[in-house]
């Protein structure tokens, strides 16, 4: 069995220069393996919280025909946080539910989740997904996703 290929970008100013280490990047990968059940080869970059250069490392990663793009960090609502507007610029279909689901299942744990404005959606054959940067936030909103995301990858692959 083949493995499903999935780039993860890391959007982090602090991340990019060494500040701190990334922490969101590898929770992505941890949850996302453990929930996933099947061989996954993982792609990854981290880049600082400019548009042009998040929506290079995405158009980059769809041309390569890569299913399942996850973002990491860039969702807040502060100036620098620009993850959802360069997604929003490559994306043919949003998939708001995706999103949705996120900002919701964690309200409870945290009231703050609604400030997030993590988009989703698909370009060309591939799956996008924004997620916070709190590792702790990702460990609440991406496994619920997993029968979402392996039923649109069916669909995409078709």
């Amino acid at each position: 069995m083949s493995p499903l290929i999935i780039a993860r970008l890391t959007v982090s100013d602090r991340a990019h220069q060494g500040v701190y280490p990334d922490k969101g990047g590898p929770e992505l990968e941890r949850i996302f393996s453990e929930e996933w059940n099947l061989p996954l080869q993982w792609h990854s970059l981290t880049v600082p919280d400019e548009t042009a250069t998040i929506t290079s490392a995405l158009r980059n990663w769809i041309d390569q025909k890569i299913p399942l793009i996850l973002t990491t960090g860039g969702t807040g609502p502060t100036p620098r946080d620009v993850t959802p507007e360069a997604t929003l610029a490559i994306l043919e279909k949003q998939l708001p539910g995706l999103s949705e689901a996120q900002r919701m299942g964690s309200f409870s744990i945290a009231p703050t989740a609604i400030l997030s404005r993590a988009v989703a959606g698909i370009a060309k054959k591939s799956l996008i997904i924004n997620f916070p940067g709190n590792p702790k936030a990702i460990s609440e909103c991406l496994p619920p996703l997993i029968p979402a995301i392996r039923e649109c990858l069916k669909h995409l692959s078709e």
